[in-house]
């Protein structure tokens, strides 16, 4: 699933390509990918068409676009789930093989906006905004680490209270969102922490280095375009990032640690897999 830098690499190729515009027909291409939208493709279709965006925003994984008063949904809130791809294409150039849902525009730029998913486990959908500006089925999303209201000292707090494992605190939505196992794993390395220390021991300065980490490789992910492993992560243009080049954890089992050349190793976690150091990221202590 993109993890933050990928959604806000599509974030930021919205707010260039669709900010101001008006959808002009909309087309829903398969039922899916508006499930999230209860009344179905129809009503969906219908209360788009007409509607002007504005700036796409982002939280965490999450993006949306303002609808003017003329929409009777706040937002198009749009969710890339494993394989979802928002495109700004030619009017006119061949369908993608799993287009689901075309945006045609009331103006002749000469572009549309297309939502491709291979495997549908994204959508689009429209919601109310809260007062805060969210749609309101976001609204229990925390705040994402590059968010300028980030409250470090909060995070700490919470980080001690949960009584859980460091990896699953930092995918945990409702208390940092946007980090996924990617840059879970690549900030664990960089801090030399083993992806299940408790985490009531970590003081406060460890958490600050932590977090300073999470912060330092997304915004190196970003400055990249993002991370594809495959052509399903492409931006609005349909290109790909380059940061899997700069991976230091992240699907190199056996490979040397860029650090001190112990083979980096991989276990399985949550229906997930973890990658660290054997020797830099030392498993926690068990207790008699």
């Amino acid at each position: 699933m993109p993890e933050l830098p990928e959604v806000e690499v599509v974030r930021r190729g919205l707010e260039r390509w669709v900010a101001g515009r008006t959808a002009g027909e909309v087309e829903v291409l398969h039922p899916r990918a508006v499930r999230r939208h209860l009344a179905g493709g129809v009503d969906f279709a219908a209360r788009l068409t007409g509607a002007r965006f504005g700036t796409a925003m982002r939280r965490g994984k999450y993006l949306w676009v303002p609808l003017d008063e003329a929409a009777a949904a706040g937002s198009l809130l749009g969710h890339l789930g494993m394989s979802g791809q928002l495109l700004v294409q030619p009017e006119g150039a061949p369908d993608e093989k799993h287009l689901r849902i075309r945006i045609r525009f009331a103006d002749a730029v000469g572009t549309e906006l297309r939502f491709v998913d291979q495997r549908t486990f994204g959508g689009l959908s429209l919601h109310e905004n809260t007062p805060d500006g969210l749609p309101d089925i976001i609204a229990h999303i925390a705040r994402d680490p590059l968010d300028p209201a980030f409250d470090d000292a909060a995070f700490h707090t919470a980080l001690r209270l949960r009584r859980t494992t460091v990896k699953r605190a930092l995918l945990d939505q409702s208390l940092i969102s946007g980090v996924g196992n990617i840059y879970a794993d690549e900030a664990l390395w960089r801090a030399r922490l083993h992806y299940d220390r408790p985490t009531a021991t970590l003081t406060r300065p460890k958490s600050a280095e932590l977090l300073g980490h999470v912060r330092d490789v997304m915004n190196a992910a970003l400055a990249q375009g993002g991370t594809s492993f495959d052509s399903l992560y492409v931006n609005v243009n349909g290109e790909s990032g380059y940061f899997d080049r700069s991976l230091d954890a992240y699907g190199r089992e056996g490979e040397p640690c860029h650090r001190c050349g112990t083979p980096m190793a991989r276990r399985p976690w949550m229906n997930r897999s973890s990658y660290y150091c054997p020797r830099c990221q030392r498993p926690p202590r068990v207790r008699p």
